[in-house]
């Protein structure tokens, strides 16, 4: 999950990526959506830690960072889009399939975003200060799941199979996913000449090929090479893998 900070001073809006010091308190359950096509809709749990009211805005959007509520065009509705949210209390997101045309032979990959604003800060420690208010925005992959898929989703990333190609002066791994489900790599390495070379991370995207660079092999991973890798499934958690490199 990724967060965003929003810097507001002087009326002034600067968005800030990935601030480290910087938390979010309205806790989402869950770190992805899956969006069954034969439910219509999905619920989203939030929860405010917060010790104060917060406004929390939501949308959908189809992968761009920059997206806003007002630029988007998917085929989602949330509600509430706009609330108040008190302090400890939950709220639950519906989502809600207009059913605009997707493809029925894989899933599509959309993201929710929801963004945390605070309260402007009153009271006489606040007046004439110059003050920082901080609105993070959660960005999570939303997947709608199309009815009648083959397979199953938990065992999609050990059907990938694996290949190396020569890319630049280097060499890449390329991951084919023949399954019609997404799959998040977010560790893997590769044995070659007796020693675990990592790569770099990506999602394999339905029936494409993933290309990951091999950024410190020295020399080209041999035919049978292993290749341990770790998949993050529908719950948001971390399964381990094992594949060889094909000729």
């Amino acid at each position: 999950m990724r967060k965003f900070v929003c810097a507001f001073g002087a009326g002034l809006l600067a968005l800030c990526l990935g601030a480290p010091q910087a938390q979010a308190n309205v806790l989402i359950g869950g770190t992805r959506v899956v969006f069954p096509a034969k439910d219509g809709e999905v619920t989203v749990r939030l929860t405010n830690d917060n010790d104060r009211p917060v406004l929390v805005e939501s949308w959908i959007d189809r992968g761009d960072v920059h997206s806003t509520p007002e630029s988007v065009d998917v085929p989602f509705l949330i509600t509430p889009p706009l609330f108040r949210m008190e302090a400890k209390k939950e709220q639950s997101l519906r989502i809600v399939y207009t059913h605009e045309q997707l493809p029925a032979d894989r899933e599509s990959l959309f993201w929710l975003n929801v963004l945390e604003v605070p309260p402007k800060p009153t009271g006489p420690q606040a007046e004439g200060q110059n003050l920082l208010q901080l609105a993070l925005r959660s960005r999570l992959k939303l997947f709608y799941r199309p009815a009648g898929l083959q397979g199953d989703p938990l065992k999609a990333p050990a059907a990938l199979t694996w290949k190396v190609v020569s890319e630049g002066k280097g060499y890449a791994l390329v991951a084919h996913n023949p399954t019609p489900f997404h799959v998040t790599i977010s560790e893997i390495a590769v044995n070659i000449g007796g020693k675990p070379v990592t790569t770099e991370l990506g999602m394999a995207a339905p029936l494409s090929d993933l290309h990951l660079a091999l950024h410190d092999a020295a020399q080209k991973p041999a035919t049978g090479s292993t290749v341990n890798f770790t998949a993050i499934n529908d719950y948001g958690a971390a399964a381990a893998f094992t594949g060889t490199i094909a000729p």
